[in-house]
């Protein structure tokens, strides 16, 4: 993945306040359902939303490895919520 520029992550920034929590994390934590869950979020919607209901204390350590399990940008961390982004893959039909 290139690397974002400061425009196209302020554009993802604002977008992200937007949105409504698409995933929670639980006392479970990052586990594997969790991470598979976020995966294909991220397959249908480049910028997700994750709110830290439990591990609250955790998160700041939590956010950046579920970006790194996920292959996402962590775009933001604000009070009890992260912003993940991964651009959609170019579908094979559309590149002919």
């Amino acid at each position: 993945m290139s690397p974002l520029t400061n425009a196209k992550i302020r554009e993802l920034k604002a977008r992200g306040q937007l949105l409504k929590p698409a995933l929670k994390v639980g006392h479970d934590g990052l586990s594997a359902q969790f991470i598979a869950a976020l995966d294909e979020t991220l397959k249908h919607h480049d910028l997700v939303k994750v709110k830290f209901s439990d591990l609250k204390d955790q998160k700041k350590t939590l956010a950046p490895q579920l970006a790194e399990k996920t292959g996402s940008e962590l775009i933001m961390r604000v009070g009890n919520v992260a912003v993940l982004y991964r651009a959609k893959p170019v579908p094979e039909a559309a590149a002919e």
